[in-house]
């Protein structure tokens, strides 16, 4: 009977040491884990305990002959293996657990785009516009004459883009629209200038010149654009300056965002006064810009030599009367500032500045009506231009309504290429011909 006992004590004693152990194993788990092991273990110790009473029992009932007794030790054995290889499972499915809860909580809130508030409104008269249209990849922009680095056409993301090769620490490109009157002031009092830049996970940085840096001066000012901040100041050297820098809503930090991204960046500049937006927030205000721009030049740095850029869809316009006041003159406004995807209805979201100021005008003025009356150029058939013509201004309409405007308030047509404003032989032209007008009815 002794004997008996001592060899129970024993078993209890491996197989309890052996769970121990297999806990002690997991230290690099949290509490919660060990916790929830440890009661594990304690029902597979109780179970394997109940087994080894059955046995007990089963002794004393009866002798057991040496193949009884093997029988038992590998019943005990298998019920071992068996309890490890659950906790094993447990343990690995607890840390896995832990872990997709850490992440989960490390990941921050993103900032997300409503163009809700979006306020920028682009100037009506086209100076330059470069969509890439009919370019050839390898050959340099068509449009640009070229001030500094290595620079050419590419398509990338599924679009024809500028890109500015990665060639060495301070490379990257200068590009300037190649313009006859290039030499002289042509900007307006009033101009607005737009583009989409790519900013890869690593710092990438866009300037913009407000001054043809090949035909006119060497500007030592300029507006600088990184992943999520918008500055203006001077370049380098002992007199870089900010005169202002302000970040995107939601970040505050000048470390890179680290997410791959296109934005959409707009200037608004009015005598003096100059505004910068970055997507859907207005970033710069800035209210005496203490110098005349006279020309634009793109640029790209890319810091340590790590990166490319990529823009697209560069649109230089001369501001136009308030719409409201030109409204009051002609019965009707223009507008180049509502865009579509090529060849679709799908409104862009850059055009929400426009919607926002008419859906405003309307609210303000209750007396308003407008018929909305969509305009294409001449690519393409005509027939396929009277119905994308149509399904524009249906788009427009629908999403004033979405707005708050009441849908008696609002009719829509298309007069697809019918009416254009300028010859459609020049990018330029063809720009000014895909509008959307807002006519008084």
């Amino acid at each position: 009977m002794k004997s008996i006992l001592v060899f129970v004590t024993s078993i209890f004693i491996v197989c309890f040491s052996t769970a121990q152990v297999k806990v002690d194993v997991e230290k690099k788990l949290n509490r919660e884990v060990n916790q929830r092991a440890n009661s594990h273990t304690d029902k597979a110790i109780d179970k394997t305990f109940d087994k080894i009473e059955e046995g007990v029992g089963s002794l004393f009932k009866k002798k057991t002959d040496p193949t009884e007794a093997e029988s038992t030790d590998k019943t005990a054995e298998a019920i071992n293996t068996k309890k490890q290889s659950a906790e094993e499972t447990h343990v690995t499915k607890e840390k896995q657990s832990i872990q997709e809860t850490q992440v989960v909580q490390e990941e921050k809130p993103q900032p997300q785009l409503t163009w809700a508030k979006y306020d920028f409104v682009p100037g009506t008269e086209i100076i330059f516009e470069d969509n890439q249209e009919g370019e050839q990849n390898g050959e340099f922009p068509s449009k640009w004459d070229l001030v500094s680095g290595s620079v050419e056409n590419a398509n990338f993301d599924n679009h024809n883009v500028i890109y500015f090769i990665k060639c060495n620490a301070n490379g990257g490109g200068n590009i300037v629209p190649l313009l006859k009157n290039n030499k002289e002031d042509y900007l307006p009092e009033e101009f607005t200038v737009e583009f989409d830049a790519y900013f890869e996970e690593k710092s990438s940085n866009y300037y913009v010149f407000f001054a043809d840096t090949k035909n006119q001066v060497k500007l030592d000012n300029s507006m600088r654009a990184d992943d999520k901040w918008v500055r203006f100041g001077k370049n380098g050297g002992e007199h870089k300056k900010d005169i202002e820098r302000k970040f995107y809503p939601g970040f505050s930090s000048a470390k890179p965002d680290n997410t791959a991204k296109w934005r959409h960046i707009a200037i608004s500049f009015n005598t003096r006064a100059l505004k910068a937006y970055m997507d859907d927030a207005r970033i710069l205000n800035i209210p005496n810009l203490d110098y005349n721009p006279t020309g634009i030049s793109l640029a790209y740095h890319n810091p340590g030599g790590t990166t490319v850029g990529y823009i697209k869809n560069i649109r230089i316009a001369k501001g136009a009367v308030p719409l409201y006041d030109k409204f009051l003159t002609d019965g009707k406004f223009v507008t180049t500032g509502i865009k579509f995807d090529v060849n679709k209805a799908t409104i862009k979201p850059e055009s929400m500045g426009t919607i926002n100021y008419v859906v405003k005008m309307m609210t303000d003025h209750p007396e308003l009506k407008f018929s909305v009356e969509g305009h294409t150029d001449s690519d393409g058939d005509n027939d396929a231009n009277q119905k994308l013509s149509e399904a524009r201004a249906k788009s427009v309409m629908e999403k004033m309504t979405e707005l708050g405007v009441s849908a008696e308030r609002l009719t829509c047509k298309g007069h697809g290429e019918t009416k254009p404003m300028a010859g459609n032989d020049t990018p330029e032209g063809k720009a000014q011909n895909r509008r959307v007008e807002f006519v008084k009815f």
